[in-house]
């Protein structure tokens, strides 16, 4: 059976989807996204092979995964963009993600996929620029945020103004939480299992200073990473802000410690 999606939003015309339990086995937890504007359709990180088959049969039940407008990659990892050569071969979407990323994607597509191209992986895929672009969608249009240095170098958020929801990628991800399907609900209680990621995989205080500047400037109703719980509500969403802005991480911790020859032998 077909996994339920989670509906973040559903105004009739336009819906906000997201599949939270499609891994299975050692992957990641992760969160996918299927946004719907009348008779287009977008994906949001979909991942790679682990959640292909499963998405695809979730999907197909809310769209023609065939017409499929786009794909939206926030960065260059597997668990965000791994199955490209699939998408690119049994859809005619288009792959939208950063610049700095373009030209390497397609060392994710295997020969044989490339020999069924009409065009080169190149022609399928947006390139967005570091100050990010609007990407007409429907009615509307997906706004592609800079999110550098979290983590990646060529980071993007992905905002739909329909919905006023943001697609926060791996900032404000949380692992080994309970119940990852409903948003949260004790902000202080839910720190723990978002601290250590951010410290180690977002690079530095300044960026999520920056960054909650920009947002603050925005109209955002829920801000929902790519794993773990979302924040919904004006309340909680300013809660996460403030808490990004304040947590030392990344570049922020290291010292001359953590830059020292190994001395251990590697044991059998």
């Amino acid at each position: 059976m077909a996994a339920e999606p989670i509906v973040l939003f559903d105004n009739g015309q336009h819906k906000c989807l997201m599949f939270d339990s499609l891994v299975t086995g050692e992957g990641v937890q992760s969160n996918q996204f299927l946004i719907v504007d009348g008779k287009h359709e977008a994906l949001i990180d979909p991942g790679g092979d682990l959640t292909y088959t499963p998405l695809s049969v979730a999907a197909s039940r809310y769209m023609n995964i065939r017409e499929m407008d786009y794909v939206f990659a926030s960065h260059q990892d597997p668990d965000i963009i791994g199955a490209i050569d699939r998408w690119i071969v049994h859809t005619r979407a288009k792959i939208v993600t950063s610049r700095l990323w373009a030209r390497f994607l397609p060392h994710l597509v295997s020969g044989y996929v490339t020999g069924q191209l009409s065009g080169s992986v190149y022609d399928r895929i947006v390139s967005v620029p570091d100050g990010g672009i609007n990407v007409p969608f429907g009615a509307s249009y997906i706004q592609c945020l800079p999110a550098h240095f979290m983590h990646s170098v060529g980071n993007l958020q992905f905002y739909d103004p329909v919905s006023r929801i943001l697609f926060s990628g791996d900032l404000g991800a949380s692992m080994g939480g309970e119940d990852d399907h409903k948003p949260v609900t004790d902000f202080d209680r839910h720190i723990p299992n978002m601290i250590g990621f951010h410290r180690r995989y977002i690079a530095s205080r300044k960026v999520c200073e920056l960054w909650a500047n920009m947002v603050r400037q925005m109209e955002v109703s829920a801000i929902v990473p790519q794993h773990g719980k979302r924040f919904e509500g004006p309340a909680m969403v300013d809660q996460f802000l403030n808490w990004v802005s304040s947590v030392d991480c990344g570049i922020d911790l290291v010292s001359q410690e953590n830059y020292q020859r190994p001395v251990d032998y590697l044991s059998a």
